[in-house]
């Protein structure tokens, strides 16, 4: 004679035998591994009575995405990002014999702020090596004036590097990036505002050697000027 219960029975014994292929998110989380199975498995394995149920799920590598959540964004390795002109130029010249496009922009990234990350963001996204020249607290001074920089040279930098879209980080004294330019020769060279391609510093050296000058508007109403002057009112 059917049973209700025994029938129920049946299912629980057929279920804890039962191996099942899934494809499911494996996210780790400091030291530890959770799974995450797809929707479809949930609703599968989402019984309408309360009953337990243990089940071997096998698992291929091609069945499932492996994503890494770092515990602190304290891991990122900023000073190993930190590097001399000397430094890059060996970076570089490695870089271009694999094929790579290296990418150049500079500023003095005084008061960091969204108009700053738009602009290496973008400036990223065309090509594989971004490198960012800071003024140093002396050239701010020559070129903004004895009350700037607001922040110095060692916490822009610090700053700067710890943006993720940002592979190398380079200080330069002078009033302007050009002997840096020279000694780098980035294939292309960015640089944000209303500047035309031939204002910018350095736009002679790049497209000499065949290489591309860029200009990514700022984002309106970012800008540390704009920052300075709220605070002041």
């Amino acid at each position: 004679m059917w049973s209700p219960l025994a029938h129920l029975n049946l299912i629980e014994s057929a279920l804890a035998k039962v191996t099942i292929t899934l494809r499911a998110t494996v996210v780790l989380v400091g030291g530890m591994a959770v799974v995450e199975p797809s929707p479809t498995v949930r609703k599968v394995f989402a019984p309408s009575v309360k009953t337990q149920m243990s089940c071997q799920i096998s698992l291929n590598h091609e069945d499932f995405q492996l994503k890494t959540q770092p515990p602190h964004a304290s891991h990122l390795d900023v000073p190993a990002k930190l590097k001399s002109v000397d430094e890059l130029k060996t970076i570089v010249a490695e870089a271009k014999a694999k094929g790579k496009v290296v990418v150049f922009t500079n500023g003095c990234f005084d008061l960091l702020h969204r108009g700053h990350v738009h602009l290496l963001r973008e400036a990223k996204a065309l090509g594989d090596l971004l490198i960012v020249a800071i003024n140093s607290d002396t050239s701010v001074r020559a070129i903004k004036g004895p009350a700037r920089p607001i922040l110095p040279e060692t916490d822009r930098l610090e700053l700067i590097g710890a943006i993720e879209m940002v592979d190398y980080v380079v200080l330069f004294e002078e009033p302007n990036p050009y002997n840096t330019i020279t000694a780098l020769r980035p294939k292309v060279l960015v640089k944000g505002g209303d500047w035309t391609a031939e204002e910018i510093i350095g736009a002679d050296i790049v497209r000499g050697d065949g290489g591309e000058v860029v200009v990514l508007p700022y984002l309106k109403g970012f800008s540390t000027t704009e920052i300075i002057e709220k605070v002041r009112s």
